[in-house]
């Protein structure tokens, strides 16, 4: 099994690329579903997780091809041959349940497995079958399996979610592009890859309104057709690259990055003491004195801070000056990578869904260990600035979520090396 070795190594400067958003392109690969056209994705991240939607759109029968070394991707749903997901891939990635809407809305049925083993009201796939079922879907629950059929197709209605959940968002909408009738979204989601799945969509030839606001509203159409579209920057992998310079020192430019994606967590480096503005390529970090400031943060639904950046932003703080208190609102269980920090010489205490932090001068090089995709990065920066070596293991979740990650670090000047497992 691979890791990863790094050396405290000083500032940082130069530029770092961003990549296509990895959770906008895993919702905009299951609209293929909806046309008997082509769609083809331009700036697609190279991550496995987009293999494991690949494989899940091909074994329905839609024909997907990568094009330009990963960054293109040709999809075609014209002769599908299945309408069931199965198990065996879509407990590799949750993101594959958003099959669920695009096969039921063309087709009328579908056989989704429950993604990870998750049964209906453990996490929010209830989400998506409320809202689905309020479209006139009949779902049953059988052998791990969402048996969802609509015999006279999807009907519009009104439907108000209980939580703001981006992915049950996404399958709604999807769905109720090809409802007959005006379906009203309450409480959806607001997240930019909704916005931009919004924006593929309407390329499709749906109409939608309202999209980046709490109701959207879908006027139901006979049929989409093909269309080009171009995959939203990423904000995650745009923080995570953020807070290199903030931790190590220096100035780096992260090209194609946007205020907009990311204003509530630009506003929490600001009041650490971290610089960051916009520039015509993307946007400029700097950290403007010494140590930073500690901040306090509790993750939300966006516009607020991001839960995908909360791991980072706490290794951020653990050499920050002051004590910081991090609350988590959106998932549970994810401080799994205080324990490791605290293995660095953090100085972390975790209490339910509240982490306080109370800073160090420095973090000391140690083996560490990453418990999921957010984890692993979080704890590579802590090593970069860290004194001595960190060497991070299990770092097969990365790829998840983070293409080049090495090579885009040692661009700007950070010792870090993927050391090959036997």
């Amino acid at each position: 099994m691979d890791s990863i070795l790094v050396t405290g190594n000083g500032p940082l400067n130069g530029q770092i690329p961003i990549a296509g958003a990895k959770n906008a392109c895993l919702t905009l690969m299951p609209a293929t579903l909806l046309s008997e056209e082509p769609l083809t994705l331009t700036n697609a991240p190279r991550l496995s997780d987009i293999k494991t939607m690949t494989a899940l759109l091909q074994s329905l029968g839609a024909e997907v091809s990568s094009l330009q070394d990963g960054q293109v991707l040709a999809m075609s749903s014209h002769d599908l041959t299945s309408q069931t997901a199965d198990y065996e891939i879509v407990r590799k990635m949750r993101a594959s349940n958003l099959v669920l809407g695009p096969l039921l809305a063309r087709f009328g049925q579908a056989v989704v497995s429950l993604p990870g083993g998750c049964a209906i009201g453990a996490r929010p796939m209830d989400l998506h079958v409320e809202g689905l079922e309020a479209l006139g879907a009949e779902i049953e629950l059988k052998d791990g399996y969402l048996h969802a059929n609509a015999p006279g197709g999807l009907k519009g209605a009104v439907h108000e979610m209980r939580f703001a959940s981006v992915g049950a968002t996404e399958n709604i909408v999807m769905a109720a592009t090809l409802a007959k009738g005006t379906t009203v979204l309450k409480n959806a989601a607001r997240e930019p890859e909704i916005v931009d799945l919004v924006e593929c969509l309407r390329k499709m030839g749906a109409q939608i309104s309202g999209e980046g606001t709490s109701t959207i509203e879908i006027q139901g159409v006979d049929r989409l057709h093909g269309a080009t579209h171009q995959v939203v920057t990423d904000r995650i992998e745009l923080g995570t690259y953020m807070l290199a310079p903030a931790m190590c020192g220096g100035e780096v430019e992260l090209l194609g990055g946007r205020m907009a994606l990311v204003e509530s967590f630009a506003a929490k480096l600001d009041a650490a003491g971290v610089q960051v503005e916009e520039t015509p390529k993307g946007l400029k970090v700097a950290r403007k004195n010494g140590r930073v400031n500690a901040v306090d943060v509790v993750t939300e639904p966006f516009p607020g801070f991001p839960t995908d950046l909360q791991a980072q932003m706490m290794a951020l703080m653990c050499t920050a000056e002051g004590t910081s208190v991090l609350e988590e609102r959106i998932f549970e269980n994810r401080f799994m990578h205080a324990p490791e920090l605290v293995r660095m010489g953090a100085n972390i205490e975790v209490h339910g869904g509240t982490a306080t932090v109370t800073g160090v001068e420095r973090l000391k090089g140690a083996p560490v260990m990453a418990t999921d995709l957010r984890a692993s990065v979080s704890l590579i920066l802590a090593g970069m600035a860290a004194e001595g070596e960190t060497t991070v293991s299990r770092v097969y979740h990365l790829d998840r979520g983070y293409e080049h990650v090495v090579r885009k670090l040692e661009g700007v000047g950070a010792k870090i090396e993927r050391i090959k497992g036997q």
